[in-house]
């Protein structure tokens, strides 16, 4: 994208405002399998329905969960302040769990888990999950949390879990899952900002063959947060820990529960849960989520985006459940769906790089949704590992997380899909809740690297700086017109932040901080955090199209680009990009990367600098953090690293860009 300033259109002509500009063009279209299509659960009839009647088509979404008492009222919309399902009573637990058990479909596996040492799994049936959660609830209640405490989750990939989160769900406490690899200080940020009375966390967990210890950073955190009654720690690796007084162990506390526990109904507006956004500085930003609307539309997604079909499909979202993705597409849509998924306690490369492709295989995985980082990763290690195992079970692949570059969207397809498997690029954020724009795999002719169209009920736009709508082939800010079931309700504690941070870029509209292209068939193009832009020679231009012109390029796996201070063109882009695995660096690597940049988006866009790199900073959510990036292409002391899957990375990274030559 280039976002021209004024003066710098491309016609020379004087603008009124700043718009965007596509540099990157695209032409592949798949379209959906004739069969899939046959059979789609959502049809583009649904388009329609909602053009129609936005409200009656979410209603229709809200009527396949189980109300205790129906809503009066669907939308309650005082800007930026949104109530869904008014009056509607409902119980999060029940329709996950135990409405499919009194339908007969007890036996149904809910759950098979797969932890990261080799043969360590459990299948969990809907049944084994109803007692488990009744368990946990009761124990909770036993602990002296009742409705709209707040419980923080500190937990590895284990069953535990989701059977924490529904057991709070159940009783109408608020969860806050704060993922396992947090530091103390950002969890003890998290557990006073919530004022979480219980702590539930673990020994510790397995990660790449070796067990990573929690309960210190959790002791730690909880020395200062007084408000913290007691601290309950599963038994998962047998390290030793140290206890005090506020510690009980999860296998004492809840196996003497009972396994009957009736859900009682909440309202469609209470509190179900805060996730804290990851990546903040100063105070964390609580994301708050109410049941009847999340739910509503988490499960209606996931029937529809992934084609869902409960009775054959076994589906695996490769996410952490302490992001926003594992919450809504592990835990709630799959389980309101009555769906088998799969969960993975460990990583991709442990003990060997095929293990993603050997759960696959294992289990016979029919849909997959993981992170471009991942498909990306996997790229870099070759095209030979995926084709060691039979993946002929997959019949739908999803990407989410960054915007999914057309190269490794199209090596997605093909070496994972079997070219015969359609690809749905999600876009959505913690505060969505659900997934807004994607594909639909049998309504959608798509295109590598695109998001194509906001869902059926989503009204989402792409603005100048004006707010007006541009034209088809123009580019700017991606806004949400219209409220949905699934929004974020507030920051917790802080409606006014809620209120600046979203909503006053463009009045009346929400505002996520992505900027986007519609190309010239009016599909969306997600370009990444307007954060990330840069300005060079008076034209701003994404970081995501730039990455993905240089993943063009067949040697190159993965890239990373940022913007440094340079005294003629203001800001200069720097390149750091990752080979593939068969490919070995040469002297003339980064003419040759910097020529394919130059023909593919034009000379603008052609890297000063390109720095091949081992690995690049992401964090354990496998975003890359380009923050850091920036601070070593600006040559600056290097801000927060804890969060970083390998801190040490960034110690390479520094070593070596000195060394890197620009270009004259």
């Amino acid at each position: 994208m280039a976002l021209e300033t004024p003066g710098h259109g491309p016609n020379g002509g004087k603008r009124a405002q700043e718009t965007l500009s596509n540099l990157l063009q695209e032409t592949r279209r798949f379209d959906p399998p004739a069969d899939l299509a046959a059979a789609a659960n959502v049809t583009e009839s649904a388009y329609d329905e909602a053009k129609r009647d936005q409200l009656a088509f979410w209603d229709r979404a809200a009527e396949r969960l189980s109300w205790s008492k129906r809503w009066d009222t669907t939308l309650s919309w005082n800007p930026p302040f949104a109530k869904w399902f008014v009056g509607g009573q409902l119980n999060v637990a029940y329709n996950c769990v135990d409405r499919h058990v009194e339908a007969g479909n007890g036996d149904k596996v809910a759950y098979h888990w797969e932890g990261e040492p080799e043969g360590d799994s459990r299948t969990i049936t809907y049944a084994d999950l109803q007692r488990e959660v009744s368990k946990a609830a009761n124990a909770l209640i036993e602990l002296g949390v009742r409705k709209g405490d707040r419980v923080a989750i500190y937990l590895p990939m284990i069953p535990e879990l989701p059977v924490s989160m529904l057991a709070c769900a159940r009783i109408g406490a608020v969860h806050s899952v704060v993922f396992g690899g947090f530091s103390a200080s950002a969890l003890k940020s998290r557990i006073d900002d919530a004022d979480a009375k219980v702590v539930i966390t673990a020994d510790g967990g397995f990660r790449r063959n070796a067990p990573s210890a929690l309960k210190p950073t959790v002791d730690e955190a909880v020395a200062e947060c007084p408000g913290v009654e007691r601290v309950v720690v599963v038994r998962r690796t047998a390290q030793d820990v140290a206890w005090t007084d506020k510690d009980v162990w999860w296998h004492d506390l809840v196996e003497r529960q009972s396994d009957q526990h009736k859900p009682e109904p909440h309202d469609a507006e209470d509190p179900l849960y805060i996730l804290y956004t990851s990546g903040t500085t100063g105070k964390p930003k609580g994301i708050l989520h109410t049941g009847g609307g999340y739910l509503t539309q988490t499960a209606w997604t996931h029937h529809a985006v992934f084609d869902l079909k409960t009775e054959s499909d076994i589906y695996w979202c490769t996410a952490d459940i302490g992001w926003v993705t594992g919450h809504s597409y592990i835990v709630y849509g799959p389980l309101a769906n009555g769906a088998t998924s799969v969960i993975y306690e460990g990583t991709p490369d442990t003990p060997h790089r095929g293990r993603f492709w050997e759960i696959v295989q294992k289990y016979k995985i029919s849909i997959l949704y993981t992170a471009p980082t991942a498909i990306r990763t996997f790229m870099k290690w070759g095209d030979d590992i995926p084709a060691k195992f039979d993946m002929s079970s997959l019949r739908v692949l999803g990407s989410v997380g960054e915007p999914i570059n057309p190269e490794a969207y199209v090596w997605y397809r093909e070496h994972i899909g079997g070219s015969r498997c359609p690809v749905v690029d999600t876009w959505w954020q913690t505060e969505t809740g659900a997934i807004m724009i994607s594909p639909l795999p049998g309504v959608t002719a798509a295109k590598p690297g695109a998001a194509m169209r906001p869902l059926p009920g989503i009204t989402a736009d792409v603005v100048d700086d004006q707010g007006n709508s541009v034209p088809d082939g123009g580019g700017g800010f991606l806004v949400v017109r219209d409220p949905w079931p699934a929004m974020l309700r507030t920051i917790w504690g802080d409606d006014q932040r809620y209120i600046d941070t979203y909503w006053s870029r463009f009045p009346g509209m929400y505002f996520p901080g992505d900027g986007a292209k519609r190309d010239e068939d009016g599909d969306l193009w997600l370009l990444g955090r307007v954060d990330d832009v840069m300005l060079v020679s008076g034209h701003n231009i994404s970081t995501t199209e730039v990455e993905s012109a240089l993943v063009s390029h067949p040697k190159v796996a993965e890239a990373a680009v940022v913007g440094a201070t340079d005294p003629v063109t203001g800001q200069a882009i720097v390149s750091f990009v990752i080979l593939r695995g068969n490919v070995a660096e040469s002297e003339d690597i980064a003419a040759e990367l910097r020529g394919h940049v130059a023909k593919t988006l034009g000379p603008i866009a052609k890297p000063r600098q390109i720095l091949v790199v081992p690995e690049l900073p992401k964090t354990r959510s496998g975003k890359i953090m380009r923050r850091l990036l920036r601070d070593v292409a600006e040559n600056r002391s290097l801000g927060d690293v804890t969060t970083l899957t390998d801190s040490s990375v960034m110690n390479l990274i520094s070593e070596k860009l000195p060394t890197a030559k620009s270009e004259d």
